[in-house]
């Protein structure tokens, strides 16, 4: 490990602080799915926050302890983990890593959706049914249909009772939205349906997207000190204002009551009505659970850096812990008081669903006028900015130490003369930019959350159980900061809990094949790792892999748990089909 630009390896550039700031990405993801989390759970919605934050608040604690084992890694808690797993199966691990990496990457598509959108309503803005503009197109072409048109006569038949007169009131203010609409925005080079997934769609939404993911590149290519430096400044930008919109509400009494209690499911997902405790209702609950780990328990990322920390032994736990402090502050005010202020109607606005219509909530929350507002669209940007920085720098070096370690490709392990790892960030970057084509409308972008984030249920589900393996295999092992035993019991607890969110969540996102299609590209890693180490490496791993477990030689260590963990798996797997099983959608 080199302490010097140019020394083809990471470098030790950063302090706690420094890993915190580059962290500091996680709490913008609360805007990812604010509206998908409030359709799907109702008022349930704030709660639903608080409980996975106090969750992954939890278990950071377990990925504190082992990634400072490791001293000598980067690439965050599922390369620490992944190492418990090795002496029991060789493809456990490498999965655990895997399934991490393509949980944190697609944060770079969505991400640059949604900011992709927001340009284009700021620079080629769809005007209202209501707008001058339209109401002057309406009057132009008052006499542009007939009673006796087509569409008209089918508006009647939908409509019994109305007049052929309500129909062209109806039709024509459609028209003229439609006419006004700039061409960019309907754009589309060509679209590609690729069955069992979805379709791809090469629009403009894709072109702004993947220029967007170049910038970022661009920044993170002159290494984590200088990625770090950028974080903090957009990250003093974006999370004053957006602590500023969890408080003022509050503190103004802007909160209305009755938009926060009588808990309870709606009645289906998006309904808005009210519902019960049944078995749909606790589906419902359970699938807000399941989407909402992927932003909560997010800053474990701040372990990711460990290898490029100047101080390993000490900051490695003070980057992990104030980060967890920093997300619960926002993880619980946003939800809270976007859901008091606006309402199960408000959080079901178009807008607020797809991400596009959220800054302009933000601004009216504080009470502000049309140019607070553009002052938010501005900070929702940089706040997206913010979040793919913190993903593209995290899952790069997952994929850089995934390969030093002998599990993935060779070529990942290259750095430039900045220690930034270059080819891990073009592969992120050339992945994302097929999610990016498939995120591109709607559909697709809750798609890739929901199957993304099988990835990431599994993954914490392996290393939560890595804590007590690693306590019983590799108990002379050093440990700067250890956990209290009764919280690494605990967060074995919570892997299961996990388990059950993934079995009951997976399938609330519109998808009955999200689970199916996660748990598929979960195995694509079989393939990837018996070439890289059976074809590339003879099958033996890199003497670096094992050093910080004291492993020396040929062999893997002895297995000291036993049976234990093979009884974990299969445990583990028969909770999440069991729960896929009893737990149903409402009719």
């Amino acid at each position: 490990m080199s302490t010097q630009s140019g020394s083809g390896e990471l470098v030790r550039a950063l302090d706690w602080r420094g890993a915190f700031w580059v962290a500091a990405g996680v709490p913008p993801l609360v805007l990812f799915s604010i509206g998908g989390i409030a359709g799907t759970t109702g008022k349930l919605a704030f709660l639903v926050w608080i409980i996975s934050m106090i969750m992954g608040f939890l278990q950071s604690f377990t990925y504190a302890e082992i990634a400072g084992m490791f001293g000598n890694k980067s690439g965050g808690a599922s390369v620490y983990g992944a190492t418990a797993w090795l002496r029991y199966s060789k493809l456990i691990a490498p999965l655990s890593v895997w399934c991490n990496w393509f949980a944190w990457s697609p944060v770079l598509s969505l991400g640059c959706a949604i900011a992709a959108g927001y340009i284009l309503n700021a620079l080629f803005p769809i005007p209202a049914a209501d707008s001058q503009a339209v109401l002057a197109w309406v009057a132009a072409h008052a006499d542009a249909l007939k009673p006796d048109d087509p569409r008209v006569v089918e508006w009647l038949a939908a409509n019994a009772g109305k007049t052929a007169q309500d129909a062209i009131a109806t039709l024509l203010p459609g028209d003229g939205v439609a006419a006004l609409t700039p061409a960019l925005r309907a754009w589309e080079a060509f679209s590609l349906k690729i069955p069992g997934l979805g379709a791809l769609h090469f629009n403009s939404t894709f072109v702004i997207g993947a220029i967007l993911m170049l910038i970022m590149f661009a920044i993170q290519h002159r290494g984590i000190a200088s990625t770090a430096n950028a974080q903090k400044v957009l990250a003093i930008v974006v999370l004053v204002p957006l602590l500023l919109v969890g408080l003022v509400p509050i503190l103004t009494g802007a909160i209305d009551g009755a938009n926060v209690t009588g808990l309870v499911p709606p009645t289906a997902g998006y309904s808005g009505v009210d519902g019960t405790w049944s078995l749909g209702g606790w589906t419902l609950f359970l699938g807000g659970l399941y989407i909402a780990a992927w932003s909560t328990y997010g800053f474990e990322t701040a372990v990711c850096y460990t290898r490029e920390l100047k101080n390993p032994k000490t900051d490695t736990f003070k980057a992990i812990f104030y980060s967890g402090l920093l997300c619960s502050v926002f993880f619980f005010l946003v939800p809270f008081a976007f859901q008091g202020v606006l309402g199960q109607a408000g959080m079901l606005a178009p807008g607020i669903v797809d991400g596009t219509g959220i800054a302009e909530a933000l601004g009216n929350m504080v009470g502000g006028n049309k140019v607070i507002t553009q002052i938010f669209v501005i900070l929702m940007i940089l706040a997206l900015f913010l979040a793919i920085m913190t993903a593209m720098a995290g899952s790069s070096r997952t994929l850089y130490q995934g390969s030093k370690d002998g599990w993935l490709p060779r070529y990942l392990s290259h750095v430039n003369p900045h220690g930034a790892p270059t080819r891990a960030m073009w592969t992120d970057f050339c992945f994302n930019l097929f999610l990016l084509a498939l995120a591109s409308d709607l559909a697709g972008y809750f798609y890739v959350l929901a199957i993304s984030n099988v990835g990431y249920i599994i993954f914490n589900f392996l290393n939560l159980n890595s804590g007590w393996i690693h306590r019983m295999d590799s108990g002379h092992v050093e440990r700067p900061w250890k956990a209290p035993t009764w919280l690494i019991g605990l967060n074995t607890i919570l892997a299961f809990v996990n388990a059950l969110f993934l079995g009951a969540g997976a399938k609330v996102w519109g998808y009955s094949s999200a689970l199916w299609v996660g748990l598929i590209f979960a195995a694509l890693i079989l393939p990837v790792f018996w070439y890289r180490h059976y074809l590339q490496d003879g099958g033996k791993f890199p003497k670096e892999a094992l050093d910080d477990l004291g492993i020396v030689g040929e062999g893997l260590g002895e297995r000291k748990a036993g049976l234990l963990p093979y009884l974990t798996l299969i445990a583990g797997a028969a909770v999440v089909l069991w729960a896929n099983w009893f737990f149903q959608l409402p009719a």
